[in-house]
């Protein structure tokens, strides 16, 4: 006789991309107790929204899949809520230097509160030459695109040495040209994907010993009848210094 046989059904259906997103009155997630982890004590359920997304995001699809490594040198483009997780993340592996490259000066300082060592405004005409100067001119060991524009992946490929990692977090609306003519011969490694969650335990116990700050994510916080007000805080990031806008469902 056999027994305890445990079956997994995984469904490919992406709450909003190939199925409705989750910004409703209710929401039904597939499979969703498959994936269901208890938060620790010490850890808010504010800090688990963002464990739910943005933390692991950054870290797999950017850190992970970018192989970031001890003394490497890594620029991270694009310094929003999945950027900002990105810089928070890679200095668990010991880079040398996280360069963050914006165009919003606001979302600079918070990168330095967040671990990127230096901060470029990407608007400057110069602001290669500036990260090219920080790497004595060889170029960043990985790049990490985390805006999701074909401008911001050709900055990486401007700015990754031969033989580095350029990996892209940014979901693209649109083509992005990609010059094989150039970078063969250079031996760069693209790296792309969907988040899965698997570091997810590894990072809620990063949280809970404090080696990840996470309230720094967090600028502005509303009840869920705020939420219309909410979402213009957020439409004016760049007046507002709005980062990641958390909505409480109790008051």
């Amino acid at each position: 006789m056999i027994r305890n046989i445990s079956v997994q059904t995984v469904d490919v259906r992406t709450p909003g991309h190939l199925i409705d997103g989750t910004q409703a009155e209710y929401v039904r997630v597939p499979f969703a107790e498959t994936s269901v982890y208890l938060l620790p004590a010490g850890v808010s359920p504010q800090q688990g929204t963002l464990l739910s997304d943005i933390l692991p995001t950054g870290h797999e699809i950017g850190v992970r899949y970018g192989q970031v490594k001890a003394g490497d040198v890594v620029a991270v483009i694009g310094a929003g809520p999945v950027g900002l997780s990105v810089i928070a993340t890679a200095g668990l592996y010991g880079p040398s230097k996280i360069i963050a490259v914006d165009l919003d000066a606001n979302r600079m300082d918070k990168a330095k509160t967040l671990g990127a060592t230096d901060a470029v405004i990407s608007s400057d005409d110069d602001w290669k030459e500036q990260v090219m100067a920080m790497t004595d001119g060889r170029g960043v060991d990985v790049a990490i695109e985390a805006v999701g524009i074909p401008q911001t992946f050709a900055m990486c490929l401007d700015i990754v040495r031969p033989g580095g990692h350029v990996a892209n977090v940014g979901v693209h609306g649109k083509p992005v040209e990609l010059p094989l003519q150039d970078l063969w011969i250079s031996n760069i490694n693209i790296s792309m994907g969907l988040v899965s969650t698997n570091t997810l335990d590894t990072l809620l116990k990063m949280v809970a010993q404090d080696k990840i700050v996470t309230d720094e994510f967090v600028s502005h916080t509303f009840k869920l009848e705020e939420i219309v007000e909410a979402y213009d805080v957020f439409s004016r990031a760049a007046e507002t210094k709005a980062i990641k806008v958390m909505i409480n469902a109790q008051a």
